[in-house]
């Protein structure tokens, strides 16, 4: 299919979420890219125009490149199902279930998906019970938001309390977090097929939003494994796209201990698509150049 069948495409970024900064630096990225190769896209910006207009201008497909609430977690979905306009990426459950870092771990440990040891804070919450199951450091973040948003490393039970309050300004569901010493390494998956992996390598105390978007010393390898660790972990990350229910692409975060042991910590339906983000990158070594990336997560939208 060439970039001119694809009909009328709105490129949807921005919105209202946190992530908006990032989501206006992917969707025009991304729309540069679709008219590189020949599509005929438009930006579109929900917070600045209704949904409705999708129907009213005659657009064909929307490519998904709004980042966080209103875009990554289901609704804006089920706004398209409505209108019976195709999307790119999941659809609605699946989009809800891998924004609710929660649930997602539920599902993944039900399915044998290795994940780290989790629970659920509250305002009343004994603190020192918290660090007495997880140890410390723990990390603390909102269970709905990405991008690292609200994210504390605590090192010490006495900024718990203040950790959790932190999260809490984001999502009323919190998590404390087991540390887990190792290698942060990601794997896009592109339709059926699980792409080289980035190892991320910051001198920040993790990867935080800074190291994520602006940082110039944040280290990216790729492929950041083995070949025989790529191979070993290739079907788990398979698997996590699938029990979730995904589609079209996304991108898995993970943690390798030292002995190598994987822990999976959530899945991004709406990957970045920033000059820092990892699926271009990792598409690349792969042979997929950005316009080719793209237009192929563009072929795969559909609805319901």
């Amino acid at each position: 299919m060439s970039g001119g069948d694809l009909g009328k495409v709105a490129v949807m970024f921005g919105g209202s979420s946190a992530e908006r900064e990032i989501s206006l630096k992917s969707g025009n990225a991304v729309l540069a890219a679709l008219r590189r190769a020949g599509v005929d896209a438009h930006p579109f910006d929900p917070a600045e125009r209704p949904l409705e207009a999708l129907k009213e201008e005659g657009y064909a497909r929307v490519f998904i490149a709004l980042h966080g609430r209103g875009g990554e977690d289901g609704s804006l979905q089920g706004a398209l199902d409505l209108m019976d306009i195709p999307y790119t990426g999941s659809g609605v459950l699946a989009s809800a279930l891998a924004m609710d870092k929660w649930r997602s771990k539920l599902l993944w440990q039900a399915a044998g998906i290795p994940v780290p040891e989790c629970v659920v804070l509250t305002a009343d919450s004994d603190w020192d019970e918290v660090v007495k199951r997880l140890g410390l450091p723990i990390f603390v973040k909102p269970a709905n938001e990405g991008s690292s948003i609200g994210i504390t490393k605590v090192k010490s039970a006495n900024d718990l309390r203040a950790a959790f309050h932190e999260a809490a300004k984001y999502d009323d569901l919190v998590l404390a977090e087991r540390f887990i010493d190792g290698a942060e390494v990601q794997f896009p998956i592109l339709g059926t097929e699980v792409l080289p992996s980035i190892r991320i390598e910051t001198p920040h105390e993790f990867y935080d939003y800074d190291a994520k978007y602006f940082a110039n010393d944040t280290r990216y390898v790729c492929p950041g494994l083995s070949a025989d660790d790529e191979n070993r972990l290739t079907e788990l990350v398979r698997r996590s796209f699938q029990v979730l229910g995904c589609r079209g692409w996304a991108r898995v975060d993970l943690m390798l201990d030292p002995k190598g042991q994987p822990y999976f910590l959530e899945m991004n339906t709406v990957p970045g698509m920033t000059d820092h983000s990892l699926v271009p990158m990792s598409a690349k070594v792969a042979g997929i150049s950005f316009e080719q990336l793209v237009v192929k997560v563009l072929e795969m939208a559909r609805h319901g």
